[in-house]
């Protein structure tokens, strides 16, 4: 299992070609009390960069890109009833998909740990 990092504050949990995507703790801090998450449905396909979702905060809306190309296999569906979760576990409970990869050599793209802590300073 790896994690990666993009440029746009998500972070990808990879196991073979399935990954869990959520959005960092930097990101949730940014964002301040997250009140709703626009999800896409399980089964959608999408290309990398393109626009997978929307998290709105008190601050400002924020638009989730795909790091890779993928298919959304699962929806978390607690953030529906609990946006807030992203700000109390991002990195954790408060997964947004887990997604089929179609092309995992889009991971070198990515970041690890140290290149994203060196990007958010």
């Amino acid at each position: 299992m790896a994690t990666y990092y993009s440029e746009e504050h998500e972070w990808l949990t990879v196991e073979g070609d399935t990954a869990t995507l959520g959005i960092t703790k930097h990101a949730a801090e940014q964002l301040g009390d997250v009140v709703f998450v626009e999800q896409q449905e399980a089964g959608d396909e999408f290309e990398k960069g393109g626009e997978i979702g929307v998290i709105e905060s008190v601050k400002a809306a924020s638009e989730l890109y795909a790091p890779v190309d993928g298919e959304i296999t699962e929806v978390n569906e607690a953030l529906a009833d609990n946006p807030g979760a992203l700000n109390e576990d991002p990195e954790g409970e408060a997964w947004i998909y887990k997604i089929k990869i179609a092309d995992a050599a889009q991971l070198k793209d990515l970041m690890d740990l140290d290149g994203y802590k060196a990007l958010i300073g």
